[in-house]
């Protein structure tokens, strides 16, 4: 029990409220910890959102806000657990709140929790009793677990990417813990690997280092997993099996249901599709060649897979670095937006005045473009909103055009 029976009485009875109002208000009734209750209701609040099976579970314990907003969300806790899999051990060597560790570790007979923060374990370890998840909580940092562990089929790190004066880092060997460093013990001690990242890292340079380590067992990252949320990239997966490669890295693309998957050329000189080249959109092209516009979804782009994207479906990129695409028809199945374009324009005052004569709302987004979308709206003199979309962007002849497009429901 975390607080007394009063404290949580006032939780139920103001669960839905504004945590800041009633901060404000405070309470008559002594035996109410009003920071407690309120960091329990923030909680309930947030994981409404990012943990729905748990806000449903009457009894489970929030921890402060930082924390709730740090965790991973349920979806893409569920999606960690598919590339777990089953096993016998599997062990979270960094397990915070425990949210990654409770569903990846579902499908394992011994579950390990290590945490080295030991009001998080208190936290978490009631939890996993409310939730009848049986587990091993073990207080201490992962290198201390790892000297010790037993060997685990999976184990799990999910590395603190803040350093000591709580400034991001985003490099491998910045993270607590260092990764590479650890690497060689992890060999020994797992089959498999899976490494939580900055979406902000390069995953070519985590592959090579990860790869470039050298460990007394032999390793290699097997599969990259870019994940994305409503088009938000929120994590970099990446699988180590502690065995000799026998392919390349095959990289996963994901934005909610939908996966875009390809195994990349590393090493040659287009690192995605060999010495393939795929011809460009050029504006001297008719009408109907520009159709449709697509835009890919957030883990394509980070995956900066676009060639693979010209290759698989009937489009043409419009230059080298716009990251847009052209098509003669619709398409289904394009990983990303679809538009279908009403008019191209050059940045000619003459032309523009013809193009936006009926526009005065739009959405407006720039790729390889000379201004930002704030600059050109202002330069547009058009509001923010409504059913039309602007791209703004450079072909590949160094034209600065807008495609002035409707969303494809």
């Amino acid at each position: 029990m975390f607080m007394n029976e009063k404290t949580w009485d006032y939780v139920h009875r103001h669960a839905d409220e504004d945590v800041r109002k009633l901060a404000l208000q405070g309470v008559k009734d002594r035996k109410v910890d009003l920071t407690a209750a309120l960091q329990q209701i923030a909680g309930r609040q947030t994981a409404r959102r990012k943990l729905p099976t748990w806000a449903a579970t009457e009894g489970m314990v929030y921890p402060p806000h930082l924390n709730m907003e740090q965790c991973s969300s349920e979806q893409t806790a569920r999606y960690k657990a598919r590339l777990a899999g089953e096993g016998k051990a599997f062990a979270d060597l960094t397990g915070g709140l425990g949210v990654d560790f409770y569903w990846m570790s579902q499908g394992f007979k011994k579950r390990t929790y290590v945490e080295q923060n030991a009001d998080l374990c208190t936290i978490a370890e009631e939890n996993f009793r409310t939730l009848k998840h049986d587990c091993i909580v073990c207080c201490c940092n992962a290198t201390t677990y790892l000297t010790q562990a037993p060997h685990v089929s999976v184990a799990f790190l999910d590395p603190a990417r803040r350093n000591e004066h709580g400034g991001r880092t985003y490099g491998i060997e910045d993270c607590t813990p260092n990764v590479l460093e650890l690497l060689p013990l992890l060999m020994e001690k797992a089959d498999k690997v899976i490494l939580k990242l900055s979406p902000m890292l390069d995953w070519r340079k985590a592959v090579s280092d990860l790869n470039g380590t050298p460990t007394a067992v032999p390793h290699h990252v097997s599969e990259v997993h870019i994940v994305s949320v409503d088009n938000e990239c929120k994590e970099l997966l990446l699988v180590v099996l502690n065995r000799e490669a026998t392919d390349n890295v095959h990289l996963y693309c994901v934005n909610n249901d939908e996966t875009f998957d390809f195994i990349p050329l590393l090493g040659t000189k287009n690192s995605l599709t060999g010495n393939k080249t795929f011809p460009y959109w050029e504006s001297t092209e008719s009408r109907e060649a520009a159709i449709c516009l697509y835009e890919p979804n957030a883990s394509l782009m980070k995956a900066g897979c676009f060639d693979v994207l010209a290759e698989r479906f009937p489009v043409r990129q419009v230059a080298l670095n716009s990251h847009l695409y052209l098509a003669s028809k619709e398409i289904n199945g394009f990983p990303g937006r679809g538009f279908r374009v009403e008019c191209v324009s050059s940045m000619n005052k003459q032309e523009l005045k013809a193009a936006l004569a009926d526009i005065g709302q739009a959405n407006i987004a720039v790729r390889n473009f000379p201004l930002s979308a704030d600059q050109l709206r202002k330069k547009l003199k058009i509001k923010d909103g409504g059913s039309i979309y602007i791209f703004a962007t450079t072909t590949s002849k160094g034209e600065h055009k807008l495609f002035i497009c409707r969303k494809i429901s």
